[in-house]
């Protein structure tokens, strides 16, 4: 089961109830840690052999390394500083509920699956596809991520100092906060409800399609075709760059600081800006009655 390189056990010491330590042990076999409980692992390497914390309760993980598939599976209560999840440890914190990583290198695709109560603090994600799937309760804080389907049917995601590389971003997902962000996504924000952007930059074609409750709060904007058919859409302050065909069958309030391309077939609603360059309202498609148009030029 564990092949231990040099390994030592003890205790956490005085003030920490006396939990268990393995302490630079190198852990080899599939299930090597099962069941773990009131444990902690301080620069521990979980090496070829799958699912090594499955069913893990109130383990604290420190300096350790994840090599091999499903690591963190039906866990409970885990704490991760300083820790790397390499490219094999694929699909590795499934079903996993009250998880906070931080300080950490997640190489791994396809981490985070039906999980909850996650917190990402100074977290860097390489290669975060199909990332962060139906989970719930996420608290993000300083984190990179780079990988296409990035938080898929998630909800309760707040997040701040956040990056993202990654087309279909978001999907699905309800009751969103982010703050000072730059995300560069194709199709980011599709399905989505009741999500606030704030103090962001985000780059890439069609944004935000078929959702509800979408705001957009001092943001830079680059979308081809972007903004359409949206239930509740509010822009304050941002700045729509190269944006055209903006606002198709959207109801629309938008207080826009610069110049829209160009606009196509708003369902209704307010739309201010600086100036625009073309509006096109179909009577075949909408009634033009229903949407305010103005420039400040």
């Amino acid at each position: 089961m564990a092949g231990l390189g040099g390994a030592r056990e003890g205790t956490a010491g005085a003030g920490a109830l006396d939990r268990p330590v393995r302490v630079q042990e190198r852990l080899t076999g599939e299930r090597a840690a099962f069941r773990a409980q009131g444990q902690d692992f301080v620069r521990v390497t979980f090496a070829d052999g799958e699912s090594p914390l499955k069913h893990a309760r109130d383990v604290r993980l420190q300096g350790s390394l994840f090599q091999w598939k499903y690591p963190l599976w039906y866990c409970n209560d885990v704490g991760m500083e300083d820790c790397t999840l390499f490219e094999m440890a694929r699909s590795g914190i499934w079903y996993t509920h009250n998880i906070a990583i931080s300080n950490s290198t997640i190489e791994a695709p396809k981490t985070f699956r039906r999980s909850s109560g996650i917190s990402l603090n100074d977290v860097t994600m390489p290669n975060a596809s199909e990332t962060l799937w139906s989970c719930s309760d996420i608290e993000m804080d300083n984190v990179s991520a780079q990988g296409d389907y990035f938080g898929k049917d998630s909800t309760g995601i707040r997040t701040s100092r956040f990056n993202l590389d990654g087309n279909y971003a978001f999907d699905g997902c309800s009751d969103i906060t982010i703050d000072n962000a730059r995300i560069l996504s194709k199709d980011a924000f599709w399905n989505t409800s009741n999500v606030t952007v704030t103090n962001s930059r985000i780059y890439g074609e069609y944004l935000g399609w078929n959702s509800k409750h979408l705001t957009f709060e001092n943001c830079t904007i680059e979308s081809l075709q972007g903004l359409c058919y949206i239930k509740d859409l509010t822009l304050r302050h941002c700045r729509l760059l190269n944006t055209t065909l903006a606002f198709e069958y959207s109801t629309v309030d938008a207080q826009v600081d610069g110049h829209i391309d160009s606009i196509l077939n708003p369902t209704s609603g307010m739309i201010h800006a600086d100036s625009i360059g073309e509006i096109t309202l179909d009577p075949a498609c909408i009634d033009p009655e229903q949407t305010t148009i103005e420039c400040a030029q």
